[in-house]
This record gives C-alpha cells, sequence and structure tokens, in this order.
C-alpha cells in the first residue's frame, strides 16, 4: 500500500483546466450518458469524479516516501501513449496529463486507457484492492468511477429511490454486462406491444391517418363577474411553435350568443410577429378573463381548482359531453411521409377518448375497491409534500390547488397508461426486472399534468424542468405509445442506451440503504472517503423522489416496499433523519433547522473519519453560495477529526445552461482533499498561523488564476490550503492561551483574499489606502472594485454548449411561487450586478469597508442581497434635478469646481439592511458628505458619455488628469472587471477613447 507519510497526487497538483473542460462538456452529453438512466438531483460529472479519484488513489512520484515499484510499472503503463522522462518530475507530469486525458468522455470506455487507470490503482496498492465508500451517494457518480477503475465500492443513501438506482448501476451492470441492455429493449418492446392492444383505443388515430404526439390543455376557471362567467383557459402563452420558418400559434374571439354565457373559441394561425399573438391569460396565478377583462386574484383561481383537484381532468356528464375541467387547447400530429409535427384543433374523438380512458379507470379502482383493498391501490394514493414556508418548501406548490394525493398530479389518462405498464411489469420475469424500474420512472416523469410544450423546440419538457413541483397552467400530454417525446419505447431507448455504455465493470459494488450519520461499516474499513453531500436546504431530495417512489413501489422491487425502514408509518421516502434543512419537520422534537443540518454533517464527517484507515484520504464536494454554509461545513470537518489539505474547483455546470433562480450552485464544485487529522496533532499558535497565511493564499491565488478559475468560485477555492494551516492542528491558541474559533480565522482568510484581489485590480498603494487618503482610493471604489471581482466567472469557454434535448434542463417560469431572490451572483430584473449579502459583508467588514455610509449610493440591500447600483440610477444623486445636460455647462464653465452629490441634501444615508432588518447597522451613524469621490467622479464621466455631453467629458478628464493619476487607474481598472457585454464597459470604454493621447 501507499506509505501514509506520501503525499497523493491531488495533495500537491491537479489538471483542473482539463478536467473542468470535460466536466463542463459532460453537461452537453445526453444520448448513452448514464445520468440518462434515471433522473437524480445535483449529480457530479463522472470526468470530474473520475480524475479526481485517480488523484486520490495515486502516490505522487515526487515524494520521498513513493514506492519505487510503483514509479516502475507507472513508466511501463504510460509507455503505451507517451515516452515518459527520467525525473521523478516528469513522471508526475504525465500523470496529471493522464488524468486529464482520461477525464475526457470519449476515453471513459476505452480500453487502453481503462487497462491503464486500472494498471495505475492496481500498482500503487499492490498488497489490497481500495475500498471507495460513498454515504451520500445518489446517483451514482463517484462509486461507478470507483468500480470503473477496479476499485471496490461501497454505496449507501437513506433514499430507497437513490437505492433503486444504485443498484442497477453498480449491481446489476457488472453482474449482466452489456446483456442487460438487451434484455431490457426485448422486455420493453413486449411490454409496448401489450400495452398498445391495451391503450390503443385511447389513443386513438386521426381518420386522415395522422398519428397524435401530444395533446396540449389547459386548466380552467370560471370568470366571476356578474355579467360574464365565462370559461377562462388558464394559459401562459398560446404560441405553439416558435420555429422561424414554421411559426403556429393561438388566437382566441369571444363568442356570444343571445343571453349565453360567453364562449373563448380558438384558431390556428401562422403569426409573422410576436405582436399578433395573444398575451397568455394567467401570470402569478392571477387569471385575467378574455371576455371581460375582469381579473381573478390568487385566492380564487386556487379555490375553483382545488374543487377540480388541480383541473388537471376534463368533467364529464353520464353520456360523456364535456362540462368544463381541463380544455383541449390543440393537438400535435405526425403524418405519415410529411416531415415536422403539425397542430390541428381538437375534436369530439379526442374528448370520447379521455372520457373512455376515465371509464377505464374508474372500473380498474371499483375492481380493487370490491376486491376488499388487498395490496396497494393501484393508482399512488400517498400524500403530495405539503410545500409553504420557505427554503426547500417553497418547491412545491401542488396542494395549493387541491392536488393533495400523487395521483392527482396526473390525468385519468395518464393515469390508465402508467397502471397499464407498471402491471405488465410485475407481470415479467427475466433478468431486466430491475431495469425495468428505469424507463418506467422516465414515463412518469413525461405522463403527469405538469409536464408542459416547448415551443421553440416543438417537444414535451418534462416534469422536473427545475427542483419542484409547481403548478403548470397549461401542459402537455405525451402518447406514451406513439413517436413524440416522452413515450415509453424511447424511455426504454434511452435508459437502453446509458446501461449499454458503461463498460464492463470487474467488480460489483454494494449497495446499502443507510443513513450517513450511522455507517454500518466497521472502523478502518475504507481507503477512500469520497462524498458530494446535501447543501442545506438546497435540493428537497426526498419529496421529488416520492413523485416517482409513489408509482415504483408499485413494481416487485424488494426494498421499496417499505421505503422507510426507519419509521414505520412513513409511506414514502426516510424524511425525519435526512440530512437536509427541512423547518416543516422536526427531529427528536425540534425543527429541522441550520443547526440540525450542520449537527447532521457534523456526525457525518465523524463516521467517515471511523470508517476510513489511518492512512486512507478523503475528498468532499462542496458548490454552496454562503458563507455560512462552508463555515458549517469546515467547523463539522475539523471537529470530526479532518484535515484540510487542499482544494480544487472544477467547473461542473455546463456552459450557458439556464440557472434555476434557487440554485445553491456556483460556476464551479470545489473538491476539498482532506486526511484523517493525528491523535496527537497538538496546538497550533495563532501567531504563526496568520504569519503563514498570506503566501499560502497569494499562492494559491495565482495557481488558480492560470486555470482560468475566477470570482467567488476562486474565492472558496482559497478556504481549502488556507485551512491546511489551521486544521492539521487539535485546537490554536493565542499567545495568552485562547483558543481561536474557526469562525475568527475564516474572518482573517477572507481579509486576506479581499487585500490581495484589491491589490491585484487597483494596485498596492491603492488597495491599502484608507478613505481620503493622498494617492489612495476612497471605500466605494475599493467596494465596487472587490463587487465585480467576485462576480467574474470562471472560464469554461473551451467547453462547447449544450444541446437542446428532450432532457434539456430549464427552469419553468410559470408558477406564481417562483422564487425571484438572484442566485449567488448575476444581473437582476432591475438591473445592475447582485451578490449575497453575507459575501459582501465577509469582504467589507475586515477591510474597514462601512456599508451602511454606501447604501442607496453605490449599492442596495434587499431581502439578504446586496446590488450594485448601474449608473444609470445614479444620474440623480451626481447631476441633479436639472440634469446632465445642466451639469455638462457647469463643468464647461468651470471644470475644477468640485462635484457635489444632490442625493443627500436632505437626509442623512439610510443604514444598511441585512437578513434582519437593519438590525446590522444599529451601532452605525456617520455625518451628511455629498463630497464627491474618484468613482463618483469616473461615474459622471460615463454618464457626460452617454448623454453625448462630448465637451463637458474632455473637460472633467482634463480636470481629472491634472488632479492625479487615481480618476484613470479606477476607470482602467473597472474596465477590466465589469462583464464583456455590460453597458458600463461599453461606456467606460468609449470615455477612455476621450483622454488625450
Amino acid at each position: 500500500m501507499i506509505p501514509k507519510e506520501c503525499k497523493r497526487l491531488a495533495e500537491v497538483d491537479f489538471p483542473i483546466a482539463v478536467v473542468s473542460q470535460h466536466a463542463a462538456r459532460e453537461k452537453s452529453i445526453r444520448h448513452g450518458h448514464p445520468s440518462t438512466l434515471h433522473l437524480w438531483w445535483a449529480r457530479r460529472p463522472l470526468a470530474s469524479c473520475r480524475a479526481v479519484l485517480l488523484g486520490l488513489l495515486l502516490p505522487d512520484p515526487c515524494d520521498a516516501h513513493c514506492p519505487k515499484e510503483f514509479k516502475t510499472k507507472a513508466r511501463e503503463l504510460l509507455k503505451a501513449l507517451r515516452n515518459v522522462g527520467p525525473k521523478d518530475e516528469d513522471l508526475r507530469r504525465q500523470l496529471l496529463k493522464f488524468i486529464g486525458e482520461f477525464a475526457n468522455w470519449d476515453a471513459a470506455s476505452d480500453q487502453q486507457y481503462l487497462k491503464i487507470g486500472r494498471g495505475l490503482v492496481q500498482a500503487a496498492h499492490p498488497e489490497e484492492t481500495p475500498l471507495v465508500v460513498d454515504p451520500f451517494a445518489g446517483g451514482g457518480s463517484i462509486p461507478l468511477e470507483a468500480l470503473r477503475l477496479e476499485c471496490e465500492a461501497f454505496a449507501s443513501d437513506l433514499n430507497p429511490v437513490a437505492c433503486l438506482i444504485l443498484k442497477v448501476l453498480l449491481e446489476d451492470i457488472p453482474r449482466h454486462g452489456p446483456q442487460l441492455a438487451e434484455d431490457l429493449r426485448k422486455a420493453g418492446a413486449e411490454i409496448k406491444d401489450a400495452a398498445e392492444k391495451e391503450l390503443a383505443e385511447y389513443y386513438p388515430v386521426d381518420p386522415d391517418g395522422a398519428r397524435p404526439i401530444a395533446y396540449l390543455w389547459a386548466r380552467t376557471v370560471r370568470c366571476e363577474s356578474p355579467n360574464c362567467g365565462a370559461e377562462i383557459p388558464l394559459a401562459r402563452s398560446f404560441w405553439l411553435c416558435k420555429k422561424a420558418n414554421r411559426r403556429r400559434a393561438l388566437r382566441w374571439k369571444v363568442i356570444r350568443t343571445g343571453t349565453s354565457t360567453p364562449y373563448i373559441g380558438f384558431e390556428i394561425f401562422h403569426p409573422k410577429s410576436e405582436s399578433e399573438v395573444p398575451k397568455g391569460t394567467v401570470a402569478r396565478a392571477k387569471a385575467t378573463c378574455p371576455s371581460c377583462g375582469t381579473v381573478l386574484p390568487p385566492d380564487r383561481v386556487r379555490f375553483q381548482l382545488s374543487a377540480q383537484k388541480g383541473g388537471a381532468d376534463v368533467i364529464f356528464d353520464e353520456r360523456g359531453k364535456r362540462l368544463g375541467g381541463a380544455r383541449l387547447l390543440a393537438v400535435v400530429t405526425l403524418r405519415q411521409d410529411e416531415t415536422g409535427r403539425h397542430y390541428r384543433l381538437p375534436n369530439e374523438q379526442d374528448y370520447q377518448s379521455a372520457w373512455k380512458a376515465q371509464q377505464r379507470l374508474q372500473t380498474i379502482l371499483e375492481t380493487w375497491e370490491q376486491g376488499g383493498r388487498k395490496g396497494l391501490c393501484p393508482v399512488p394514493d400517498e400524500p403530495t409534500p405539503a410545500g409553504g414556508g420557505s427554503g426547500a418548501g417553497r418547491a412545491f406548490s401542488v396542494q395549493k390547488y387541491g392536488m393533495m394525493k400523487f395521483g392527482d398530479l396526473f390525468t385519468y389518462r395518464q393515469r390508465l397508461a402508467l397502471v397499464n405498464l407498471s402491471r405488465s411489469i410485475m407481470s415479467r420475469d427475466n433478468e431486466a426486472l430491475r431495469s425495468l424500474g428505469m424507463p418506467f420512472g422516465r414515463a412518469c416523469d413525461y405522463l403527469s399534468s405538469l409536464a408542459s410544450w416547448v415551443s421553440n423546440g416543438e417537444f414535451i419538457r418534462s416534469t422536473f424542468g427545475r427542483h419542484a413541483l409547481p403548478m403548470i397552467w397549461d401542459f402537455a400530454e405525451c402518447a406514451p405509445l406513439a413517436d413524440g417525446s416522452g413515450n415509453f419505447d424511447g424511455a426504454v431507448e434511452w435508459s437502453a442506451l446509458a446501461l449499454g455504455n458503461i463498460p464492463l465493470l470487474p467488480r460489483v459494488g454494494q449497495v446499502q440503504q443507510a443513513n450517513a450519520m450511522e455507517s454500518p461499516l466497521p472502523d478502518s474499513a475504507s481507503h477512500v472517503w469520497f462524498t458530494d453531500p446535501p447543501y442545506y436546504d438546497a435540493i428537497p431530495y426526498s419529496d421529488l423522489s416520492d413523485f416517482f417512489l409513489a408509482w415504483q413501489k408499485r413494481l416487485p422491487f424488494n426494498h421499496l416496499e417499505k421505503p422507510d425502514p426507519f419509521d414505520g408509518t412513513n409511506q414514502l421516502s426516510p424524511k425525519i433523519s435526512e440530512a437536509v434543512q427541512d423547518e416543516t419537520r422536526f427531529f427528536d422534537g425540534k425543527k429541522k433547522d441550520r443547526a440540525f443540518f450542520e449537527r447532521a454533517m457534523g456526525s457525518a464527517f465523524t463516521e467517515g473519519r471511523r470508517v476510513l484507515s489511518d492512512d486512507g484520504i478523503g475528498s468532499v464536494v462542496f458548490a454552496h453560495k454562503t458563507t455560512e454554509g462552508w463555515e458549517a461545513l469546515l467547523t463539522g470537518m475539523i471537529a470530526g477529526g479532518w484535515m484540510i489539505m487542499c482544494s480544487w474547483p472544477i467547473a461542473t455546470e455546463r456552459p450557458g445552461r439556464l440557472r434555476s433562480l434557487d440554485s445553491a450552485a456556483l460556476e464551479t464544485s470545489i473538491h476539498l482533499i482532506c486526511r484523517p487529522r493525528p491523535e496527537d496533532a497538538g496546538v497550533g499558535d495563532w501567531g504563526e498561523v496568520l504569519r503563514e497565511l498570506p503566501k499560502k493564499v497569494s499562492d494559491w491565488m495565482i495557481r488558480l488564476q492560470k486555470e482560468g478559475i475566477r470570482g467567488a468560485d476562486l474565492v472558496f477555492a482559497c478556504i481549502g490550503p488556507a485551512l491546511e494551516i489551521f486544521s492539521r492542528f487539535e485546537k490554536v491558541e493565542t499567545a495568552e492561551g485562547r483558543e481561536v474559533k474557526l469562525a475568527e480565522y475564516l474572518e482573517k482568510v477572507w481579509e486576506v483574499v479581499g487585500r490581495a484581489a484589491l491589490e491585484q485590480v487597483l494596485g498596492t498603494a491603492a488597495a491599502k489606502a484608507k478613505s481620503g487618503a493622498p494617492g489612495g482610493l476612497e471605500e466605494d471604489a475599493r467596494l465596487t472594485a472587490l463587487f465585480l471581482w467576485t462576480l467574474q466567472a470562471t472560464d469554461t469557454a473551451s467547453a462547447p454548449a449544450a444541446e437542446a434535448s428532450d432532457d434539456a434542463e430549464e427552469p419553468e417560469d410559470g408558477d406564481e411561487d417562483a422564487d425571484e431572490t438572484p442566485s449567488a451572483g448575476g444581473k437582476r430584473k432591475k438591473g445592475g450586478y447582485s451578490l449575497i449579502f453575507d459575501v459582501v459583508r465577509r469582504f467589507a467588514q475586515p477591510l474597514g469597508i462601512a456599508l451602511p455610509r454606501w447604501e442607496k449610493r453605490i449599492i442596495e440591500v434587499e431581502k439578504g442581497v446586496v446590488r450594485l447600483l448601474p449608473i444609470a440610477e445614479r444620474a440623480k444623486q451626481l447631476f441633479g434635478d436639472s440634469g446632465a445636460s445642466a451639469m455638462a455647462k457647469s463643468i464647461e464653465r468651470d471644470p475644477d469646481k468640485p462635484l457635489q452629490l444632490s442625493l443627500f441634501e436632505e437626509e442623512t444615508a439610510p443604514r444598511v439592511r441585512g437578513r434582519k432588518g437593519n438590525a446590522a447597522a444599529a451601532d452605525l451613524e456617520w455625518k451628511k458628505d455629498t463630497s464627491a469621490t474618484t468613482l463618483d467622479r469616473v461615474h459622471a464621466a460615463m454618464l457626460l458619455q452617454a448623454n453625448g455631453q462630448a465637451n463637458a467629458l474632455r473637460a472633467l478628464i482634463k480636470a481629472e488628469i491634472d488632479r492625479g493619476p487615481e480618476f484613470l487607474r479606477l476607470a482602467n481598472a473597472l474596465s477590466a472587471l465589469y462583464p464583456k457585454n455590460a453597458d458600463e464597459k461599453r461606456l467606460l470604454d468609449a470615455m477612455l477613447l476621450a483622454v488625450p493621447r
């Protein structure tokens, strides 16, 4: 084995840029990728898992304790690709190059790369095959890569749906190999044949031979205006197809016949412009009547839909005549020997087939009831997530609309189709049985009333466009036996491709449903502990997965019969001990709040240390956007007996993705590399730790910037090496014997990072200068520079953008509960740029920048978010009510006259507000200050440029150049910091062209 004293490759170096490129590219690979086997949330790219695992498993050839036998074998293996130089540094360089190349998706199944990768692991661990443990295994990326490298893998998860995916991925594939994919295809074809016989009459072909592939429905409510009463189809948009060469849309007209209730009729037309298409009738749960213009408030919309259990079903009379409920707006068809999709209005046959499906399903349910309700109800009657409140609860709004059971999320016809498919699967008895749960899960994802039609791509977006179960007003019902998106044939083929693309795995993994806080493994059992834990309330895994579990537990999979072994009363996935923040639930009589989550993580890290051998190594993936999240994670790791050695930021998000507004992810995921802390670690000296910190951080920033790491990703990646100094000791004390807590140390880390950043962008003198000091730049300039520096994006430009597909991850914007809080950084609808308040505070406080002083002057704080005001919003501050023209004349007359701000002429500056109102600034007072800063003068020049005041601009620039170098230094720095396409950068660059050469 690798000697305990020998460093691993991941502790000294890592090919960040190359692996990041492959990891980001992998997000755009759909067909045949294991992630398409079954939906799971926040999967890690295989590229990053494979590369980091190799870095953890292989020793550093340059380490004095690296076994000679490994070096000899490694050189021999790598010769198949290229020559390796004679020095240890040459071998290290070639190993890192191999890790980067092997991260490529195209190399993942290449026999030569597999042979070398597995050979290197065996050479590093000749005596015993290393065991890789992941206690939060989820979709299985980490343990799958462990098996690919011929390691032993132990994967556990509390969630039964995750365990089903893991068992197929890590147990069934190694046992059956490529034959499993063929067995799945064969079984899928037989199930489809049987389903066609049972379901054909409910999805009839059109009289002209056209085959419907999607039915576009709208839920409806009644206008409550006394003189109207029209039925309002709830539609976000009336576009059917937005492709440039074949635009199609619906337009409505109000039909009135005598004294009867107005009726909204539709026709399909070919719009030439966006303005021709009527606006939707619903937004943020407010419904507008097309007939009279009355707006129904959200509470009335919810009331009416609750009475219909969500309103996804048509209400028929006893003869099958539609009385109300869901309304069919259009039908999408395919015609034989014709390309493209066609659209038609609904006809009587469409409604009759839906009515027949209702009748058939009611017969099935009556038969079950008459049989004494033996076994589970054919249709899931388990409760949907209650939702509400803050955090994860906001992801669920379905109960507000009367969808109290999971069966309510599906139309009668969708329920009938899924009951038929589940019964066909239950009747099977072959090797593909468990793998059939994968396409069945995909079928559930598309066959719900929360799926929607994507008009610019002409496909059905599945239920989980984002991590939520929101209300979808107008939904798309796929025809499961036709050739359109979401059909069962396609689901089988997607799953089979994923199964068949995984190379023959030499070992069978171990999968167990287990709590990460109570590992079933014995002490010192593993060699590598590598995991991606949950992040507070970022993703409500159990509630989301219950959508699938409610159906899959009706299939013959033993471990799903009692999905919660820890709570016999729970019908669905475990909730009580799940390690997430969810304040709607309780653990030991207390809310599952932040404190619960942090304790749970601490227990998991302690267990990880227990099951890891003393010479083992670990890695924890973290991508939370708040500094409190990082502090809690690191506190738990250090308390659990870990030393953080370094951190590698790997770009794990596809370029150009539409980021979910409630995402907790950064552009990169930080991989913290850690070791078990020795029992005799001793006490560290606070003074020595502080002396070592600046160089450590500075060297790491330089290293990461060379790899294209920028902004917030760079900030959080610096925490790892900084923690190497602190966490190597059992505790750190001052000279007086006071123990220094992690929070105090992290404040110093942020200060060092902030100062280093300012020195880079503003110059050493400007960064260190106090406000108003000669030759220095004031607080607002430093705050703005730090703000923009933190917003910089990590460079993943070399990775291709994701292609559109049936599985495209796009946020659903039709739900009135959509979170409008910005993510870790970016443009807001208001304009300007935004960062989480805590991130800004962490930088500002140790650098002596008083945020309250700049509230409403250059920043705005609201709901825990700081917005950097765009210069357009500063025009009145800088120029007063008279505007730029009057100020331009004043500057032209006397360019040396000091600029005075008009903002604070009659009132003092307001106080900054954090998460708890303005309590953060309760003890701060300041005097009225209307003198202009260097930043104010730069902004004034930009506004003069924007308003075409060329003479005044030249006069102002000349006066500023005569004043000193600060104006141009700041202007050039800001030009380099603003995003490439920002309006502010355009103005700055144009303004700088007016500077005399």
